[in-house]
């Protein structure tokens, strides 16, 4: 299609110009949507668990309608100023240190004060181009180990959240954190139609199938229901969401929380000094998070240059600076880049069209939450699993495994994602034993000054324990 011919929405995207459809883009828009959409119920379980310095609870209603209404407008900005397929919501980790860090030290306004003042650091990172200089500085190597990191967290993710893997509990008295099923063994229907969906997919993408991952989605989605139906499976097997047509499809949204934050007042609670801690925490799993799944997904979906720079990457990372802010203010933790876009890319999303989808999608959310939440964990996690390994195919060719110098830092990078279930200690380890190497071969002055930085700041982040016992401020 020639400029001239283009539609407005094909040449502001550029759609055609990056090998897209539009239709490609709605079903990506859609499959990172079913992907991801757990948080809208995960996100105020992690966050209304939790009591702050006075013994407040935040209220469960409140917090799901802040969670899919920033998801869903720092996902439509993205799309908008940033025009990648790169979705956001409240990020997972971050909203646990806002829960269990933070708000059991000051009220619920201070906490998510220091998440908004983390986001607007972010923000003065990215206006000053230091952020985009970090990227910039991380080797090609290691920006190949990230995407296979995050390859094989996000298949984690999706074995874990399906119930295939579970968790062991530590009074089990093993060496062995995860299993099999249930004991070893895969146990209830809940699992045959998660693997059963991991095979259709697989299926379908081996044979070239247009909408693989979501004809899987939608599919195993009608399996579960019906098998639900018929089965009688009590609700907990399923997890968050249970397979079944809802009494109502319209929910009342509540956004009593949006806007309630003191912005300093952290700070008279806990001492500046703790204050900027708690700051610093959040500042930088948010920005290595994101750095992660930004660098993820530009890999996968073609979109990077020959220096691995995704296009327009400064107006990527504010609009995520602003999702650090802006969840925040809606009092639901920071949003940030979300892994699970990976299941859009995999569709074949290449713009912002999908986000408009998926964002517009927690917008609707906002009144029918009962529909978003009856696709089960077992029919969109399949998506997961066959994305992870498209990624770690596409990306481990291309590291220089014959320099240990790389290929150590590669290596740590890639299994401590899904070892540790973090992108931020993944990337963490990598940069520190990547400094370390260069410096022990002789070879220091290859190592940019930036990443230095960046490795004194990890050390810092690894070590924060023993530093704040040092300091006085546990």
């Amino acid at each position: 299609m020639s400029s001239l011919d283009a539609t407005p929405v094909d040449r502001f995207f550029q759609i055609s110009r990056r090998g897209s459809t539009v239709g490609r883009e709605v079903r990506g828009g859609l499959a990172t949507f079913f992907a991801m959409a757990y948080i809208i119920v995960l996100n105020p379980i992690i966050l209304a668990s939790a009591e702050d310095k006075f013994g407040h609870k935040l209220d469960n209603a409140q917090l799901v309608t802040a969670t899919a209404l920033v998801a869903g407008l720092t996902t439509v900005l993205m799309g908008l100023i940033g025009n990648v397929p790169i979705a956001l919501a409240a990020g997972l980790g971050i909203n646990a240190v806002v829960a269990l860090q933070l708000a059991p030290k000051m009220s619920w306004p201070d906490a998510m004060g220091m998440v908004v003042l983390a986001g607007l650091v972010l923000m003065l990172l990215v206006a000053s181009g230091l952020r985009q200089r970090v990227m910039d500085a991380i080797p090609a190597g290691m920006r190949r180990s990230i995407a296979i990191g995050i390859g094989l967290f996000i298949a984690l993710i999706g074995l874990v959240d399906s119930g295939f893997v579970t968790r062991n509990p530590d009074a089990a008295n093993t060496t062995v954190p995860l299993g099999l099923g249930q004991g070893g063994q895969l146990q209830g229907w809940p699992v045959l139609v998660f693997v059963l969906g991991v095979a259709l997919m697989f299926v379908l993408v081996v044979r070239k199938v247009r909408g693989a991952i979501l004809i899987g989605i939608v599919t195993m989605t009608v399996v579960a229901i019906v098998v639900n139906a018929l089965a009688e499976i009590p609700g907990e097997a399923w997890g968050l969401a249970v397979p079944r047509v809802p009494d109502s499809l319209v929910g009342t949204p509540d956004f009593g929380l949006v806007g309630q934050v003191s912005l300093f007042g952290g700070f008279g609670e806990v001492g500046v000094l703790t204050g900027c801690l708690f700051v610093f925490t959040v500042l930088l799993s948010g920005f290595f998070d994101a750095m992660g799944t930004i660098i993820g997904v530009g890999e996968e979906s073609r979109l990077t240059d020959e220096n691995g720079q995704l296009p327009g990457m400064g107006r990527i990372l504010m609009v995520d600076g602003v999702g650090v802010a802006g969840g925040g203010l809606g009092s639901c933790s920071a949003n940030t880049c979300f892994v699970e876009s990976t299941a859009g890319v995999g569709e074949g999303a290449r713009t912002g069209l999908a986000n408009l989808v998926t964002g517009g999608l927690f917008l609707v959310a906002l009144v029918l939450t009962p529909l978003a939440t009856i696709v089960p964990s077992q029919a969109a996690t399949p998506a997961l699993v066959v994305v992870g390994f498209m990624i770690m195919a596409s990306n481990v060719a291309s590291i220089e495994w014959g320099d240990p110098t790389v290929a150590v830092p590669a290596f740590l990078t890639m299994v401590s994602m899904p070892f540790t279930y973090s992108i931020t200690n993944g990337i963490g380890l990598g940069i520190l034993s990547f400094v370390l190497l260069k410096a022990v071969t002789g070879r220091f002055r290859e190592v940019p000054w930036l990443l230095n930085a960046v490795g004194f700041c990890f050390l810092v982040y690894f070590m924060l324990d023993p530093i704040e016992q040092a300091l006085g401020v546990r």
